[in-house]
């Protein structure tokens, strides 16, 4: 379903990303891991058309995407949701949503769509009129999975889901991703706690200084020694 071959980024003389190579299939739940630093968010904003990269290349269904702009690849069903949430503060959950939706045209699919997402997220239902910034940090990360969903993608980038949120959230985000993959939409998971991507993902990568140095089933990588060392307090 994607593919990555050699990608290479850089911000000016800082070179992000040394020749990345990966793929994730369809129906997937795919884990990058790593430190602060490792370039995962680059790699997530490279497949978004956010970055250009240097060298290589992104494949999308077989088709080079790594040459077209961001609203190109949105509208192939690639969703990126971004590390902080970055929610539209000022606006409500419901104008958030429609934001969201902003490639339909058809008001009654924006309407079942929303009145889906309220079923998924209960929370949102009951905040529907409130302003995006008043939201507690988890109802944040929820609107802003929400959101992203409003297009019924068939790829979510998602960066640090977690980050930020109780761990009694924690559970309850990674219980959402875990729902939102099992009816279709295949997941590429950026995540800093290594311990809850690894437990929900199929499979697994570890990027370090901008190069993977492990790939492999996600319950191989959670047992990896230098992983546990490394990214589990072991």
């Amino acid at each position: 379903m994607l593919n990555v071959n050699n990608l290479h980024v850089h911000y000016g003389a800082i070179h992000a990303l040394k020749g990345v190579s990966f793929n994730l299939n369809e129906g997937e739940i795919v884990a990058l891991i790593g430190s602060n630093g490792a370039g995962k968010s680059t790699l997530l904003k490279t497949i978004s058309g956010l970055l250009q990269a240097t060298e290589g290349e992104v494949s999308y269904l077989e088709e080079t995407i790594s040459d077209q702009p961001a609203q190109d690849i949105v509208r192939k069903g690639i969703i990126h949701i971004p590390e902080g949430r970055k929610i539209f503060a000022k606006m409500t959950v419901v104008e958030n949503l429609e934001m969201g939706a902003y490639l339909i045209n058809d008001r009654r699919l924006i309407a079942e769509r929303m009145d889906q997402m309220f079923t998924r997220f209960p929370v949102l239902r009951d905040r529907k009129k409130q302003l995006g910034g008043t939201l507690s940090g988890g109802e944040q990360q929820m609107l802003t999975m929400a959101r992203g969903l409003m297009l019924d993608p068939k790829l979510m980038l998602l960066d640090e889901p977690s980050m930020g949120l109780a761990p009694v959230l924690v559970e309850q985000v990674f219980d959402i991703i875990e729902e939102i993959n099992q009816q279709g939409t295949s997941i590429l998971l950026v995540e800093q706690n290594a311990q809850m991507a690894l437990s929900i993902a199929n499979r697994a990568y570890v990027l370090e200084t901008g190069r993977i140095v492990l790939e492999g089933a996600a319950d191989d990588v959670l047992r990896d020694p230098k992983v546990v060392k490394a990214y589990l307090g072991g």
